[in-house]
C-alpha cells in the first residue's frame, strides 16, 4: 500500500475518474481518496510509478 498526493480532485466524479483509471490495469485495486487532503491511498499490484502515470493521464496530476 502507498499514498500518492494528487491535485485537482474537487469531487465524487473525480476521485471516480482516479479509481477507474486505476482499475482498468488493476482490476483488483483498492482506491482511497480523501478530498481535503488532496491524498489517494492505493493497495494494489501496479507499482508507485505506474499508478502515478494512469492518475495523472486521466487529468490528475501527482504531486512529487
Amino acid at each position: 500500500m502507498f499514498s500518492l498526493k494528487v491535485s485537482g480532485m474537487t469531487c465524487g466524479g473525480c476521485i471516480n475518474a482516479v479509481t477507474r483509471a486505476v482499475q482498468a490495469r488493476d482490476p483488483r485495486a483498492v482506491v482511497e481518496a480523501d478530498l481535503a487532503s488532496q491524498i489517494v491511498k492505493l493497495e494494489t499490484s501496479l507499482s508507485e510509478a505506474q499508478a502515478s502515470q494512469l492518475i495523472t493521464d486521466a487529468g490528475f496530476p501527482v504531486v512529487q
